[in-house]
């Protein structure tokens, strides 16, 4: 019997169309296979290619994180070997050794680990993103830990060759939990001394939870090591302190801003992980609606005028900013940016990193900015009126600017232009339009059932005019932490600035004002749009309601 091949499987159960087929095929890489591409399109879950590979192979798949693994049985399987083909020992039974693999056909790895063990492997499938989290849970951390913990007594003090030598234990265990924290997709690692501990803990999707608490010896010996990876002064823990790390994690390349802080019982130190290979470079990706995203992609198509990304920290504003830019990029442009830090480093554009200890602020930056003929200008924050003003000045003689301010709606980045003492008449002139953005956890494909609304929920979607006879949560599973959620996903509010509302802003009307008039020509609000991704089954109510007010 031949065997049906993966992508026409996956069209038979309905898990992707012949169009996604078609579009992966001619986007997959030389040597990718085609499962992977999919993965990268965001089309399939990898749980869900690993059920279909099982029924396409016949080899059965596995959630890693149901079993508790023995240390004799890791042992069997030599590290470089474990990761070198993702594999992870599982349990042994007379002469069999059970193995779990991204790759099931892989007889190379296969073979190798016969040699290595001794014993007949039989393959299960499991997902790489759980095994590369097993690897490391089981091979590196315990094994740093175990080695940290017998190198250090109470009152040892540490040497200087303890944190620089990139063989000793210490050293190792701070790359773990980098690598740990990179493997479960983590954006920040926090390390929080406490009175007789150090805590680290790891967003993940936003949310903060604690990863493990180590002993309070060797908080020292930990910040040390941080500080050195980053070029940091290790003698000065009076001052904060701000720091980059470029590394490679599992071959990826990943950039780390770090943050130290003077607290109480040591310094707290804070390190923002950013994902070279998953930075988002299309429109596409980031959740617009197809209304918001072509109403978005007329604003930054005009020749000049300001757009303007609105919210708070961590709402993902550069994100949208830098998938703006790769848009706009052409050979026929010229792009400068100035930012306060350059995150992501983008072929083509010209990046220049803000630097106020030697006077280059981004009003300084913005003016010489405007002397090397730029076409499209990106400021990363507007955080001042002189910014604000050289801004406006740039997109009046005829350049495309493009920011980002701190305000919580549309309507509210208007006002605040105002009331950081810009004139109305150069903000009607001058606006374009205006996002505001929040991200909302994503429920997790894996786990996720389909369940009856609560009253309340009823209440909100009427309220809304929304009919919702159903909605969709994530239960929990190993692929999600039991969290229910996996990935995050915009909300957006897209303002394009009309006559009606540069006559409303030329007359210094207040923002309930505008806010009305937004709403009778029919812009969708954070909470609609917000709604709107909990009827598509993407995103839940609480997620919505926990960024965006009901009016």
């Amino acid at each position: 019997m031949s065997r049906k091949r993966l992508g026409d499987l996956l069209v038979e159960s309905g898990l992707i169309s012949e169009t996604q087929l078609s579009t992966a095929l001619a986007e997959k890489l030389p040597d990718e296979k085609l499962g992977d591409t999919l993965l990268r399109e965001g089309y399939i879950t990898e749980q869900q290619l690993i059920e279909v590979l099982e029924f396409q192979l016949g080899i059965p798949h596995i959630n890693i994180f149901q079993y508790p693994i023995e240390q004799e049985i890791v042992q069997l399987v030599p590290q470089e070997i474990a990761k070198r083909y993702q594999v992870m020992p599982i349990r042994s039974e007379e002469n069999q050794l059970f193995v779990a693999m991204a790759d099931p056909m892989d007889y190379f790895a296969i073979e190798e680990l016969r040699m290595a063990t001794g014993y007949q492997i039989v393959p299960a499938i499991a997902t790489k993103d759980a095994l590369q989290r097993t690897i490391t849970k089981y091979y590196d951390l315990q094994q740093s830990l175990d080695e940290v913990m017998g190198d250090f007594s109470h009152e040892e003090t540490v040497e200087e060759t303890g944190i620089t030598d990139e063989d000793s234990p210490i050293v190792r265990l701070v790359n773990q939990i980098i690598s740990n924290a990179v493997a479960q997709r983590a954006s920040d690692i926090h390390f929080d001394p406490q009175e007789v501990e150090l805590k680290i803990r790891y967003r993940v999707d936003g949310v903060l939870m604690t990863e493990r608490t180590l002993p309070k010896h060797m908080q020292n010996v930990i910040i040390a090591r941080l500080k050195i990876m980053a070029n940091l002064n290790i003698t000065e823990s009076r001052v904060p302190q701000d720091g980059r790390i470029k590394l490679s994690v599992n071959f990826k390349p990943i950039d780390i801003r770090i943050s130290t802080l003077p607290s109480i019982y040591g310094e707290k130190i804070v390190m923002r992980i950013l994902d070279l290979s998953n930075a988002l470079d299309r429109l596409d990706k980031i959740g617009f609606s197809t209304r918001n995203e072509q109403t978005f992609k007329s604003m930054i198509s005009v020749p000049n005028g300001i757009v303007l990304i609105t919210g708070p920290t961590g709402s993902g504003k550069s994100s949208t900013l830098y998938a703006a830019l790769h848009h706009l990029n052409e050979e026929a442009v010229n792009i400068i940016t100035i930012e306060d830090p350059v995150e992501y480093q983008l072929t083509g554009i010209n990046q220049v990193q803000v630097n106020e200890a030697v006077g280059m602020t981004f009003a300084t930056g913005l003016r010489s900015i405007l002397r090397q003929d730029p076409d499209i200008v990106m400021i990363g924050e507007i955080r001042d009126i002189e910014t604000a003003q050289i801004s406006i000045r740039a997109s009046l003689t005829g350049h495309l600017v493009l920011s980002t301010l701190h305000t919580n709606s549309a309507v509210a980045a208007l006002t605040r232009l105002i009331d950081m003492g810009v004139e109305p008449f150069l903000i009607s002139s001058s606006l374009t339009g205006v996002v505001a953005q929040r991200l909302v956890r994503r429920i997790c494909r894996d786990c996720v059932e389909t369940v009856e609304p609560t009253d309340r929920e009823r209440e909100i979607f009427a309220q809304s005019n929304i009919q919702m006879e159903h909605i969709q949560r994530g239960r929990g599973c190993g692929n999600c932490n039991n969290t229910g959620y996996r990935g995050r996903i915009a909300i957006h509010e897209v303002l394009p600035i009309t006559d009606d509302i540069r006559g409303l802003i030329m007359s210094a009307a207040n923002s309930t004002k505008i806010q009305q008039e937004v709403k009778k020509a029919g812009m969708s609000f954070l909470l609609d749009d917000g709604l709107d991704k909990v009827k598509q089954g993407l995103t839940t109510t609480e997620e919505v309601l926990r960024v965006a007010t009901i009016d």
